[in-house]
């Protein structure tokens, strides 16, 4: 199998785009930029037990609710604004430095693109058009149309029927090890983005890529020989 003929799909927040981002909102609400980390935790705790128990609510709604219950954790009652100054700041999380450039790189060596993210389309199409990344993807996908989260199996399996490929002809790149294990119980394979504090989880199986940051992950794709 070539290896350009396996279609890239992106993850989206933490793989491209850097929550950090949304650290001065956290500390003019809280006092703390911290509790961004403790939010994004409740919200994809939040997220697995929607998935597990079968209950779907779209991501956006599962952030509100998982904002609401770490303000309640430090005794503070959210007023809109504040809900909204956070939340809205999601739409407009800058890239990681080296992600625009390698993102090029790839799609100039013969790479397909898209991304494959758990927000909601609407707001996916707006991060990535204010991060200037939208129109290097083919297709900028959300696991909200197959009313699944990752990494119920159902998102990947999706992401791979829209592109036209076989599940195996399809890599996902994140850089969260839940996102990844996902994709590669799905069929799919993997490729793992070790960002600062990101590590894989040694009960599952581990994917054949894993780099620093994007640059390295693409350094050894296009390398990679077209057998």
């Amino acid at each position: 199998m070539g290896t350009r003929q396996v279609a890239l799909v992106f993850d989206v927040n933490e793989t491209l785009l850097d929550l950090r981002g949304l650290d001065g909102p956290f500390e003019q609400v809280f006092g703390d930029p911290k509790v961004r980390g403790e939010w994004f935790v409740q919200l994809l705790q939040s997220a697995l037990v929607s998935t597990v128990t079968d209950t779907y609510a779209d991501f956006g709604t599962i952030g509100r609710a998982a904002l609401a219950m770490v303000a309640r954790r430090h005794g503070h009652e959210l007023a809109d604004a504040e809900v909204d100054q956070i939340l809205g700041t999601v739409r407009r999380l800058p890239p990681h430095p080296e992600v625009r450039d390698t993102l090029v790189r790839l799609r100039d060596g013969g790479y397909r693109l898209a991304t494959l993210t758990n927000s909601t389309a609407a707001v996916a199409q707006a991060q990535l058009e204010n991060a200037g990344l939208a129109e290097l993807f083919e297709h900028i996908l959300s696991a909200d149309s197959a009313r699944r989260l990752k990494p119920a199996p159902e998102p990947y399996r999706m992401a791979a029927a829209e592109l036209g490929v076989e599940a195996g002809r399809m890599r996902l790149v994140a850089a969260h090890a839940w996102d990844v294990v996902g994709a590669l119980r799905a069929g799919c394979l993997a490729a793992f983005v070790a960002r600062p504090g990101m590590v894989l989880d040694p009960l599952a199986p581990s994917p054949d890529i894993v780099g620093a940051d994007l640059t390295e992950v693409a350094n050894v794709l296009l390398r990679a020989s077209d057998d």
